[in-house]
């Protein structure tokens, strides 16, 4: 799904698996804003920069 038409509201707080240059992030998606996305981890918080991601979906989706 295109990032640009992607509601993220409906997965804020929940567990998800980002993509983005080759890499999948998992994390509890904790907001989206106009350039990035920033997830909570074990190992702490990861912020992706929207270019880069190429997909969100729930975590075991």
């Amino acid at each position: 799904m295109p990032i640009e038409n992607f509601d993220y509201h409906r997965l804020v707080g929940k567990e998800v698996e980002v993509t983005a240059d080759g890499m999948v992030y998992r994390g509890r998606l904790v907001e989206m804003g106009e350039e990035d996305l920033h997830l909570e981890s074990p190992g702490g918080w990861t912020t992706i920069l929207l270019d880069r991601v190429s997909s969100v979906r729930l975590s075991g989706a």
